[in-house]
């Protein structure tokens, strides 16, 4: 075993080594010759797509995914191996894993469905329209494929991974540890290796095997960015489904077995007599494995799809016009994030070598376990990535004013400020939501007084745990955007608050397999419990799953953080996406009107736009679009013969138009700047169409939050129907067998294995199962068409600027909301477990055991006094069974559509509405002006 494990350790060492020596050998190489540019690109970016050339260093990126997707078949395979256990724990496995295919199998129907839709109307808005590139659909298709592939994988080795976990915990904790932290490693190396493939596999297409097939086809690196990044869409719509969709099923069969078993009935949490135990259980696996490995899948490409958009963008406008010095220089920025990302699934693969535990561990014994490997992981990239940022962005190999003004290790201490965002962030979720900490303990403490005060007391630990995540991203987006270069060139800044997220998420084939981690522990308690396996292997999978609670509210919170930091980037590329889709809209206009070349002839679109067709550098024609600066455009005639003489570019990259004696500023689409977009479309907080956009994004926050809670309201009433139903049945079928009522009324004695009575086994997992899946596709549908359609909506009603701020009303928002749920949620749970942990004690145990009395927390131990005293002798007076733990459940299933549907969904919301205006900014630039003329609005 140690061999094998020192065998794969050098293997990747070697890797690493092979990668970073060759690439700085290549780095170094060309310090002392010339940037190898070839063709010459238009003014905005760029060149033909045939003559882009890659650095070397970038195929870092495509082998680290190759070999993350080696590692996870390394680890299904071990854990594979493991062993399963007995016939009882292989045959509940069997129930969990049919029942999440089975959910899966549905839900992957509705969302085919949806995917062919939209694919098609992106069709039309290409080739009808002509307002998007005519790949653009192909590529929505290939990031929801993607994303849903990473779910499902993540899916079939958790449900394989559960009862292979409750097994190791018979021989021991660390066994039981290393088979579940592994098979949530798969999860994490499964999303990372096929985000970043997909990512690279993208680029070279685009940019090499298309141009060698095809020798018409140009595409400057400015839209190839562009283009790439509206793949994100299709994996961001995919997450939504399989977030909502899994949240609602997993929290009504949660919130049903919770309320009806434990709270009613008085059985243990995953009892095998509970029907609802196998939904609950499938649940966790459809939910928080498939859930989260689609969610952080899109955090992951879309942070680095909007960082490499931001960095071409930023070359650009710091080249000067020069698109030589524009390419060579956008190379660099777009191949930063991509190896980065490389690089940190290699350092991501040694930090989950590190995990391991001894036996009888604590809590905090065990974090620390999982804390070795990823702060070990985090430590080694934050030192290779700095020799990725000396080798990309010396000074020795940037050209132009971007080698006087991009400083390496400014690049990187955007990147470690991200990095440490990322652990404060997981940090202060650990303090809120684990009880080894003061806000879960009080919170445990108030179920003295019952559930009201549980509840009250969680809200207000949610709402206060809001500040640090909150201000560690004030001060992370304030540090990384001034680091990176911001006080020189402002796209050089958000480029820095983009590579931040980056950062973040470059460990996340081991962080997500720490959240991955918790559900499969979950899973494992369960089968323990349900296999009625012996008491010391419950406690140990007790340990696992108490520390699942709190790593799955840690990457929840890491889930979070990163879409803001992602947010705020797409944020920017949206502006970038924007100036695509004006040069687009002029380009089909002038195509037909304008037969030749002309910089010098401008035709009025309308709206404060003109097109004109110009000439290349490399001698192609193609069209721009003029922006007019001045609001009043009433002398220009929008119609195809008027065309108009403009001036050429002055050194300020202006045009200006003279007409009956007064003069006009014209501003280039290709050239304008990030302010100059924003004083075009007028997008401050003064503009009326801004602040209702800004509305608009916090009612959908908030409105989209109400509906998931209420679609989780409805769907686990009918799981507490149904179980009531059956336990109803049960209690018939002891009475058939002879047995009198006391016996009967003693859940001990319910069947905990399915019985034939009237032609239906009881419990009958199955049709729980049932009513979950057909809870969870009938709610999930409404809610995420809805975050979809409203951005398009809003953008046409109320254009660029309205649109702006939707997305900075909802990130703001949504973010606060979504810490606040998750940490609450989180909290809510780990405090109904922290009173489990005390087991039951009994008023005679209490009144005759010093050292009982002296576990019970010190500041409800006077009122546990009072009521053993009042109290007969096998009564519980706290722990397991008592009033203090039904309070405690109870504020447990209030927090569980927080921490696990609505809290973690929100975060895909953030991010999707940024992409979907993305993909319909083409959409929004050509129609929003005639829909707003004609309802009035200016």
């Amino acid at each position: 075993m140690f061999a094998r494990k020192l065998s794969s350790m050098t293997l990747l060492a070697l890797t690493v080594a092979a990668c970073v020596g060759f690439s700085a050998d290549f780095a170094f190489a060309q310090d002392d010759a010339p940037a190898a540019v070839t063709a010459a690109t238009d003014a905005a970016v760029s060149t033909a797509a045939a003559t882009i050339d890659i650095p070397m260093i970038w195929w870092i990126a495509p082998i680290g995914s190759i070999i993350a997707l080696i590692f996870a078949w390394k680890f299904y395979g071990g854990m594979m191996e493991a062993d399963e256990g007995d016939a009882d724990m292989i045959e509940i496995a069997a129930y969990v894993r049919d029942g999440a295919y089975a959910y899966l199998r549905q839900q992957y129907k509705v969302v085919f469905i949806f995917f062919i839709v939209v694919s098609a109307l992106l069709a039309v808005m290409a080739f009808v329209f002509h307002v998007q590139h005519e790949i653009v659909f192909v590529a929505f298709l290939t990031g929801g494929f993607f994303s849903g592939l990473c779910g499902f994988l993540g899916m079939k080795t958790a449900t394989n991974a559960a009862h292979r976990t409750a097994a190791g915990a018979r021989h021991s904790l660390n066994r039981g540890l290393v088979v579940a932290f592994r098979a949530g490693a798969v999860m994490g190396l499964v999303v990372v290796g096929f985000g970043l493939l997909d990512i690279t596999g993208w680029f070279l297409v685009l940019t090499k095997v298309v141009p060698m097939f095809m020798p018409d086809f140009h595409m400057p690196l400015s839209e190839v960015t562009v283009v790439m990044l509206t793949f994100g869409m299709g994996a961001s719509s995919q997450a939504l489904f399989a977030r909502v969709g899994g949240g609602i099923y997993t929290k009504a069969a949660d919130v049903g077995a919770d309320l009806v078993g434990k709270v009613e009935a008085g059985i243990p949490e995953d009892d095998a007599r509970n029907p609802a135990t196998i939904a609950d259980n499938v649940g966790d696996n459809v939910g928080d494995v498939a859930g989260m490995g689609a969610d952080l899948y899109e955090s992951y490409c879309g942070s680095i799809l909007a960082t490499a958009a931001l960095g071409v963008a930023a070359a650009a406008a710091m080249a000067l016009g020069d698109p030589d010095v524009a390419l060579a220089n956008g190379m660099r920025f777009l191949a930063a994030p991509m190896v980065l990302a490389g690089v940190g699934i290699l350092l991501s693969i040694i930090g989950i070598y590190m995990v391991q535990t001894k036996e009888n561990a604590t809590m905090g014994q065990l974090m620390g376990a999982l804390g070795k490997g990823v702060n070990g992981s985090s430590a080694l990239i934050a030192i290779a990535a700095a020799g990725v940022c000396y080798m990309l962005f010396n000074s020795n190999v940037l050209h132009g004013d971007a080698a006087g003004i991009v400083q390496w290790w400014g690049i990187w201490i955007a990147i470690v400020t991200g990095l440490l965002a990322g652990i404060i962030i997981g940090k202060s979720t650990e303090y809120y939501t684990s009880y080894e900490y003061a806000p879960t303990k009080h919170i445990s403490e108030q179920a003295i007084t019952g559930p009201a005060t549980v509840i009250i007391s969680g809200t207000a630990s949610g709402m206060k745990s809001t500040w640090a995540s909150l201000l560690t991203i004030v001060v992370a987006i304030l540090v990384a955007f001034v680091a990176a270069g911001g006080r020189h060139e402002f796209m050089l800044g958000l480029y820095g608050v983009g590579i931040a997220a980056v950062g973040m998420l470059a460990t996340l084939g081991i962080t997500l397999a720490t959240d991955a981690y918790g559900p499969i522990a979950d899973n494992a308690g369960g089968n323990a419990q349900m296999t009625e396996q012996e008491p010391d292997v419950r406690e140990r999978t007790d340990a696992l799953d108490a520390l699942g609670n709190t790593t799955a509210a840690t990457g929840k919170g890491f889930a979070i953080g990163s879409a803001a930091l992602t947010a705020l980037a797409l944020l920017a590329a949206y502006v970038e996406e924007v100036r695509v889709g004006q040069i687009r809209e002029a380009e089909t206009r002038v195509e037909h009107i304008i037969t030749e070349p002309d910089d010098t002839r401008a035709m009025y679109l309308g709206y404060g736009k003109f097109a004109m067709k110009i000439t290349t550098h490399d001698g192609r024609e193609s069209a721009d679009c003029l922006m007019l600066m001045d609001k009043d455009d009433s002398a220009f005639k929008n119609d195809d013969m008027s065309l108009y003489r403009v001036s050429a570019v002055d050194d300020h990259h202006r045009r200006y138009l003279d007409l009956e004696g007064q003069r006009y500023e014209l501003v280039s689409a290709q050239t304008a700047s990030m302010a100059q977009y924003m004083e075009f479309y007028d997008v401050t907080l003064m503009n009326p169409k801004v602040l209702c956009g800004m509305f608009c994004g916090v009612m959908l926050a908030f409105v989209f939050c109400a509906m998931t809670m209420e679609a989780v309201g409805r769907a686990a009433s009918a799981m507490m129907i149904e179980c009531r139903r059956q336990f109803g049945k049960m209690r018939d079928y002891l009475r058939a067998q002879g047995k009198d009522e006391d016996f009967v009324a003693d859940p001990d004695n319910w069947p905990s294995r399915p019985v034939d009575f009237e032609g239906t086994n009881y419990p009958n997992y199955a049709l729980c199962v049932s009513i979950s899946t057909v809870g969870a596709q009938r709610e999930m549908i409404l809610p995420s068409v809805m975050a979809i359609a409203t951005p398009v909506i809003v953008g046409l009603f109320l254009d660029v600027a309205g649109v702006m701020g939707l997305l900075a009303g909802g990130l703001t928002s949504g973010f606060a909301v979504a810490i606040f749920m998750s940490n609450a949620g989180g909290a809510w749970d780990n405090a109904k477990k922290l009173i489990e942990t005390y087991g039951a004690i009994t008023a005679k145990m209490f009144r005759d055991d010093p050292k009982v009395r002296e576990k019970v927390p010190a500041a409800i131990r006077a009122d546990i006094a009072s009521r053993a005293e009042r109290a007969a002798d096998d009564y519980i007076v706290y722990g397991k069974g008592s009033e203090d733990h039904k309070a405690g459940v109870v504020g447990d299933t209030v927090g569980d559509p927080f921490k696990d549907t609505s809290g973690p969904s929100l975060n895909i919301l953030i991010k999707l509405m940024s992409m979907v205006s993305v993909v319909f900014a083409g959409l929004i630039v050509k129609f929003a002006p005639v829909i707003g003329g004609f309802i009035g609005l200016p």
